[in-house]
């Protein structure tokens, strides 16, 4: 049976890929922990360990902004129980995700610090940025309209439309940003070794997530 929804054939229900965006989420988080443990030693916020700061940085903000935020915008396809509980579980990850988010910034403003470099010097740091930021306002607006109690059932219609566009926007920011992060890790022109094949295959992992995640929100 061809399952219908504004006019537009999918043939699918957002179910099952629904399910391959959690599946793929496990897999960008495993790939990236085992990169990060076994090839670079590890996450630190102590000086002097240089490296160990920008895989705190790379990895609190896949988990946070990507990983985090993805699966806040599925939970109205994958949670079960009542509209309310999956408002209340949509806001509290993507809070999670902004907590990971500042943890990621603080790691590569203290990374820039100890080396005496300068920040928001690349087209990565500005995506990383303006996405932070966005996010940050796009919950903030998303706390006022829908769990505010002072707001009225005509505002939140009104502003929903563009919660679930802003909210498609930024995510895919996010992604473009750890797209972009990774290449700068993985320094281009660099002999293709196993630790660079495993960075790879994680941004591969982190890109169809995104791409499930999308799919998932405009199927039934």
């Amino acid at each position: 049976m061809v399952v219908k929804r504004g006019g537009t054939a999918y043939g699918i229900s957002s179910r099952p890929v629904s399910i391959l965006a959690h599946i793929l989420a496990v897999a960008a988080v495993t790939l990236m922990l085992v990169w990060i443990l076994h090839y670079r030693g590890g996450v630190s916020f102590k000086s002097h360990h240089f490296d160990q700061e920008i895989n705190a940085h790379a990895l609190f903000m896949v988990t946070g902004l990507v990983i985090c935020g993805g699966e806040a915008i599925l939970a109205y396809k994958t949670l079960p129980g009542t509209r309310k509980v999956k408002k209340i579980f949509h806001m509290l990850l993507h809070l999670v995700a902004l907590g990971l988010g500042g943890l990621g910034l603080f790691a590569i403003f203290k990374f820039h610090k100890d080396l005496g470099l300068k920040d928001m010097h690349s087209l990565h740091s500005w995506l990383g940025i303006g996405t932070f930021c966005l996010y940050a306002l796009q919950w903030l607006l998303g706390f006022t309209y829908f769990l505010f109690p002072g707001s009225t059932m005509t505002m939140r219609a009104d502003y929903a439309p563009w919660h679930i566009f802003f909210g498609v926007v930024i995510f895919l920011m996010a992604v473009c940003t750890a797209e972009t992060g990774l290449s700068k890790i993985v320094f281009p022109g660099a002999k293709l070794s196993c630790e660079a094949f495993l960075a790879n295959f994680t941004g591969v992992a982190i890109l169809l997530f995104g791409v499930a995640v999308v799919f998932g929100v405009i199927l039934p």
